[in-house]
């Protein structure tokens, strides 16, 4: 799940939200936002029974990312209806107006 909105300085923020075991272990999120550094951006537990990250971008920008699970293990963003797959990649267009719009 992806979140896009503004906080409250009004920037951009992505808010990268995952499912509290899927995948097992520590999972952090990478992307050009951090240059693919794995372990720089990790996904914390929430009250709510899930784990999230979010991250400052600029508005209208195009996010490339995806999560990176303990051992290796790959996975991409499935659940929000604008992102798109490029080659490996999950893509959004951090955008919150746009959404807010539907």
């Amino acid at each position: 799940m992806l979140k896009i909105d503004r906080d409250r300085a009004g920037n951009v923020r992505v808010t990268f939200v995952l499912r509290q075991h899927m995948p097992h272990g520590r999972v952090s999120v990478v992307g050009d936002f951090n240059e693919w550094r794995p372990g720089a951006h990790e996904l914390r537990p929430r009250s709510n029974g899930t784990r999230s990250v979010s991250v400052t971008v600029p508005d209208g920008a195009q996010v490339r990312f995806r999560y990176l699970g303990e051992g290796g293990h790959w996975c991409n963003e499935t659940e929000h209806p604008d992102v798109r797959q490029i080659g490996e990649d999950s893509v959004v267009v951090a955008n919150p107006a746009a959404r807010k719009a539907r």
